[in-house]
């Protein structure tokens, strides 16, 4: 029984570096991507953080591009990844001065492989349309594609004044909120047949219409999606922080995935202090792989724990677990494929733990309180393996699990088999 719309056909969009293509739409599986926090003219930290981002899984990094100085740094950044055989696409986020940036530091507008622009902020009447308009002459120059991006907090203004005043003729039939999010559709599509008309093919366009509210962000998205068929970025923008930012994240584009709409996504979470910027590609990729549309790395199923649980054990265990399948994910990479499906099974004590075990492609059943501490290891439903230690010795049972887990992957999954 299908529980997911299927996928909404739109325009497959290509995003090129070099020999790396990465397609947004159309058959291409929904893309991950992230921003830097870095001060972008600061070419060392960019530069770490872009590889941290790239390594970490994203498909394309964005960075801001905002002063003479950021658009020069682009091209350097552009030149030191190429030189460790880095080749994520870059993308330059514009607001307010990006006519201004691109026509001036051409190296620049060369050196990124995606241009971001908020209509919102090109400037207002005739002023803002010849500044959209040397942005798109910039992209047809140098054959990038462009993401027309609108938010709800940098809305242009004319056109959602002129909505709401024929909402007002109607005698208000729908409340503000409503009229700004139709007002967002209406920017971004009219934006879209501006650069369509100024020479930009369909198929180099992206759209998104990002708020920070769950609901609005989903109904925004599908009204949009039932207007056009351009490549589709999703985001709830100002997502917040810890786990605030993830679920409002998940409950939002997930809705949206779910109803098949989306062919690109990024998690706008706010790092925790000292978190690292990578857990928003994570995020991403953990909401992309739980609902089936992707894999990345091999998943635990864990138990919650309980009073049978010996829990610092069990959570160390599996929290070691998903640290070590993510660790190893891009070393399996290079001698199997397909591995990334896998489910990993750590189960907290015998209620559960060996039916669960038995159901993940390998799993380990640990003692809980008072058992026996000794932790069954299944793989494919069958026993293969006791490992016998001391109820609180996890760095023996973790050890001689993380060797079965690896003997597992490369027996099943070699590219040579």
């Amino acid at each position: 029984m299908a529980v997911y719309k299927t996928r909404r056909p739109t325009r497959t969009v290509h995003v090129r570096w070099g020999q790396n293509d990465v397609t947004i739409g159309g058959m291409s599986p929904v893309r991950v991507q992230s921003m830097t926090n870095t001060a972008t003219a600061d070419v060392e930290a960019s530069v770490n953080q872009v590889l941290a981002l790239s390594r970490a899984g994203s498909e394309l990094v964005r960075l801001t591009v905002n002063t003479p100085e950021a658009a020069r740094a682009v091209v350097h950044i552009r030149e030191k990844l190429d030189a460790v055989g880095c080749d994520v696409p870059l993308v330059g986020d514009f607001h307010y001065n990006g006519h201004k940036l691109l026509t001036e530091v051409g190296e620049c507008a060369q050196a990124l492989s995606k241009y971001r622009i908020n209509p919102g902020n090109v400037g207002k009447g005739e002023r803002g349309m010849e500044n959209f308009a040397r942005m798109i002459e910039v992209a047809l120059r140098y054959e990038k594609p462009v993401r027309i991006g609108v938010n709800g907090g940098s809305l242009d203004p004319e056109i959602l004044a002129q909505m709401l005043e024929a909402n007002r003729a109607k005698g208000m039939p729908e409340t503000p909120s409503e009229v700004q999010l139709h007002a967002m559709v209406a920017s971004a599509l009219q934006s879209a047949r501006q650069a369509e008309a100024l020479g930009l093919p369909a198929d180099r366009i992206v759209l998104s219409a990002k708020v920070s509210g769950v609901e609005g962000l989903i109904s925004v998205y599908r009204e949009l999606s039932a207007s056009c068929d351009y490549a589709l970025h999703l985001g709830l923008t100002e997502a917040g922080i810890g786990t605030k930012g993830v679920v409002a994240s998940a409950a939002s584009m997930g809705v949206l995935l779910a109803d098949g709409i989306g062919d690109t996504i990024r998690v706008s979470i706010t790092p925790m202090p000292g978190a690292a910027r990578t857990e928003e590609v994570r995020v991403a990729q953990e909401l992309l792989q739980t609902m089936g549309l992707r894999a990345f790395s091999p998943l635990v199923v864990s138990c919650p724990g309980c009073g049978r649980t010996s829990s610092s054990l069990f959570q160390e265990l599996a929290a070691r677990t998903q640290r070590y399948l993510i660790d190893m994910t891009p070393v399996w990479r290079e001698k199997a494929s397909g591995f990334e499906n896998m489910t990993v099974a750590v189960m907290g004590c015998v209620v559960n733990g060996p039916g669960e075990s038995r159901h993940a492609n390998i799993g380990i059943s640990l003692p809980g309180n008072g058992e026996s501490p000794v932790a069954p290891v299944f793989a494919d439903g069958e026993k293969i393996a006791t490992i016998k230690g001391e109820a609180g010795d996890a760095e023996s049972i973790m050890g001689r699990f993380e060797e079965l887990i690896n003997e597992y992957v490369l027996s099943h999954y070699a590219k040579n088999k």
